[in-house]
């Protein structure tokens, strides 16, 4: 009988396992010699998918509400500074809380972090569908970002608790890693079609999902609480750098980059932003220790995530607002316009830990880089054309080639660092790739905010996304050729 090539093996005794063509066979002697024997396979999947569904919920909350900002616009107002802090809001709280989250779920064990935030970002999301202004939806996003952070790191913690055994892992991210591609898939026609009838039902779809998890939950196995101390001052200046960081960008857009008002909180942004380094330096149980950027996979990881996270989130908002605004398209419409790339992307992610797996992670690392970076190139010529099907058509290339490279630099971060580091290494990296994606909708919506001069802005904007994106694909080709996770 043929094995289901998109099922994820589970764990089998070391004397069944065989190294990979080309891999190391001491080191994987080594490793496969640690992993247990488990009685069954439901538990190791059961934590799979539990962590794929979470990576679905999180990233479904970023697409879907794109193809409702037209919408929440014309109900709450806003203008496009109101569309930018609609996205920023979510992913400044979620970017600026993952390495808070990171060490919650070392401290609390990573099944009660994961189930804890679950259930509160359900709450968050039927705050936005209810809010009656912008000002209280806003703050619901706050809050929706906030409990998103919680859930991310503790899903990359239950799959590294779940699969032990390097290979197996690779294969377990990449599956995971289809979560975030199913999001991409579903969410821009199911956030066309429900903003077709009411924009506040793209909210209410994050129920249904967060039950079943709950359910699901509750047959993964314990994890195990650690010692993890938590860095108040760091926060706190994280959260003072990073906000700052992102009005500056956003208000300087609507309103002057010189204005005095930019001019203060770009200095508390600096000022933020220098104070969490200096702390992170020098206190005793940093949130972001230091030492875990020394070995360079993670240096690259970084880099990589933050760049490809900027050019990404930004090519989603601005081609939302380029299909609704600007051709005149239906919410509907221009949900299925993202339709292409969004099936292959599932294709991608599924493809990606088996070629990590044989490979290495550099190779399908930098392959995607370089996908993207034809798409955002062509698509910045080509977008005076005015082409919906030209425009579906080039954002495949961007999407297929973020799936194919993204979970493979993943596994390059638990790779980096020892099993009981993940939770707090998988913080910082998204933490990492969420202020990209943060500062990418900024510069971006700064640049298209004159209506008149739109299609200009969007040109500049993609091309900066193609800079950005090259310069990942530069630092992925550092990538040790033998890195298998």
């Amino acid at each position: 009988m043929r094995p289901n090539p998109g099922a994820v093996e589970a764990e089998r005794p070391p004397t069944r396992q065989q190294p990979p063509p080309g891999g190391d066979a001491a080191r994987y002697k080594t490793e496969t010699a640690a992993v247990p024997v488990l009685s069954g396979t439901a538990r190791p999947r059961v934590a799979l998918t539990v962590s794929l569904m979470g990576f679905f919920l999180i990233t479904l909350d970023v697409i879907i509400v794109n193809l409702a900002l037209p919408g929440i616009g014309r109900e709450l107002g806003g203008g496009t500074a109101g569309q930018q802090w609609t996205i920023d809001g979510y992913t400044l709280m979620f970017a600026s809380l993952l390495m808070f989250a990171g060490n919650l779920s070392e401290r609390i064990g990573a099944k009660r972090a994961f189930g804890a935030g679950v259930v509160l970002f359900t709450l968050a999301s039927i705050g936005c569908a209810l809010a009656p202004t912008l000002a209280m939806f806003i703050a619901a996003r706050f809050v929706q970002g906030a409990f998103a952070a919680i859930m991310l790191p503790a899903s990359m913690a239950l799959i590294r608790e779940a699969y032990t055994n390097p290979y197996h892992r690779a294969r377990a991210l990449g599956v995971w890693a289809m979560g975030g591609g199913v999001a991409v898939a579903v969410g821009p026609p199911l956030g066309g079609f429900l903003s077709t009838i009411d924009w506040r039902l793209v909210f209410g779809i994050n129920i249904p999902v967060a039950a079943i998890m709950i359910v699901l939950l509750g047959r993964v196995a314990p994890s195990g609480p650690g010692s993890a101390a938590f860095d108040v001052p760091g926060q706190i200046t994280a959260l003072l750098g990073l906000g700052a960081l992102t009005y500056w960008l956003i208000d300087g857009g609507e309103n002057g980059f010189i204005s005095p008002v930019a001019i203060v909180t770009l200095v508390l942004a600096v000022a933020g932003i220098g104070s969490f380094i200096w702390r992170q330096a020098r206190a005793k149980n940093p949130m972001m220790p230091l030492s875990l950027f020394r070995p360079r996979g993670m240096r690259i990881a970084v880099v990589v995530g933050f760049a490809f996270m900027a050019g990404w989130y930004g090519t989603i908002f601005l081609s939302t607002l380029f299909l609704q605004q600007h051709l005149g398209l239906s919410p509907l419409a221009a949900g299925l316009a993202f339709l292409p790339s969004a099936v292959l992307s599932v294709v991608g992610n599924l493809a990606s830990g088996p070629i990590t797996t044989r490979f290495g992670a550099r190779l399908p690392a930098v392959t995607g880089l370089l996908s993207m970076i034809v798409g955002l190139v062509v698509f910045a010529a080509t977008a005076p054309i005015g082409s919906p099907f030209l425009t579906a058509l080039l954002i495949a290339p961007i999407g297929v080639g973020g799936s194919i490279a993204m979970p493979a630099v993943t596994s390059v971060v638990l790779d980096s660092v020892a099993a009981e580091r993940a939770g707090t290494a998988s913080a910082i990296f998204n933490t990492f790739r969420q202020v990209g994606g943060a500062v990418g909708i900024a510069v971006f919506g700064s640049l298209v905010a004159n209506r008149s001069a739109f299609l200009g802005g969007m040109q500049v904007s993609l091309l900066i996304a193609a800079g950005l994106v090259g310069c990942a694909t530069l630092t992925a080709a550092f990538i040790h050729p033998n890195a298998k996770r």
